[in-house]
């Protein structure tokens, strides 16, 4: 088991080594200065560890530990041992990677140390010392970075296409390019449509022809309206025309005639019957 949460195991490299007669503490500062490091940094860093030519900085287990001007005045050490037995571990997951075809641009995403066993170790000739021999473990996982360049095959699709003469760019189908009118856009189109065509009807009213079909006579209301028409015509009277420096004559009312005395104003049409009665009194 490892402690890394893995998704996809064909992408990345595994090696772990178990049982080890070292010291869990070196061993877990040695990883933490080679974890999130590219694979050859890593290994040209622990190759010269092991041989005592760099100091391992330590970040954790550093109680009463001398500060190293290699490392800028912070504390560190030179573990051999354990710097080998990582380099080895390393060595094993980049086999690894290649067998299974992850050589592109590995780093070290995961590396790790504990504590595994303490067995129990008594003094000889009886005496109560006891010891604990103390064994570790380690692992190391390898992974692919994903690179943000282009690939070599998009590279030379992209030479070629600028080598390449531009063409024109062809013309779209007008068809293509109206679109279709949706059920309300068609409704809102066809109610426009008839307000403009109502439009020039208002604005050049011609008059109606009044044409008096065969056998049918006109109606009332258009004999009203004609002989109106005529009164109104007869009513105009004509212009008066004035002479220079005389001034206009009023107009008098003119009198009713009044009856002349002695003759009745109306005669009173008499009735048949009171003709005859008339007659036979005489």
């Amino acid at each position: 088991m490892y402690s890394y949460k893995i998704d996809n195991p064909k992408e990345l490299a595994f090696a772990r080594v178990e049982g080890v007669d070292a010291s869990f503490k070196d061993l877990a500062e040695v990883c933490t200065n080679i974890r999130r490091k590219p694979l050859e940094a890593a290994l040209d860093l622990l190759e010269k560890a092991s041989k005592g030519k760099v100091a391992i900085r330590y970040r954790r287990h550093n109680k009463k530990l001398g500060h190293r001007r290699e490392l800028g005045g912070k504390k560190g050490r030179y573990p051999k041992k354990a710097a080998g037995i990582v380099l080895k571990l390393l060595k094993s997951a980049e086999s690894n990677a290649m067998q299974k075809g992850l050589m592109a641009d590995l780093y070290v995403i995961h590396a790790c140390a504990n504590k595994k066993h303490a067995h129990i170790r008594y003094a000889p000739k009886g005496r109560r010392n006891i010891q604990q021999y103390v064994t570790s473990r380690v692992e190391i996982i390898l992974k692919e970075r994903e690179s943000k360049e282009k690939k070599p095959e998009e590279k030379s699709k992209s030479i070629k296409e600028k080598e390449l003469p531009k063409e024109l760019p062809k013309e779209v189908p007008k068809e293509s390019k109206e679109l279709k009118p949706t059920p309300d856009r068609q409704s809102e189109e066809k109610k426009e449509e008839s307000k403009v065509k109502e439009e020039p009807k208002e604005k050049a009213k011609k008059p109606e022809l009044t044409k008096e079909k065969s056998g049918e006579k006109p109606s009332e209301e258009k004999k009203e309206s004609e002989s109106k028409e005529e009164k109104t015509e007869e009513k105009k009277e004509e212009p008066k025309v004035v002479e220079v420096g005389k001034p206009e004559e009023k107009e008098k009312p003119k009198k009713e005639a009044e009856p002349k005395p002695g003759k009745n104003p109306k005669k009173v049409k008499k009735t048949s019957k009171e003709e005859e009665n008339a007659k036979k009194v005489k």
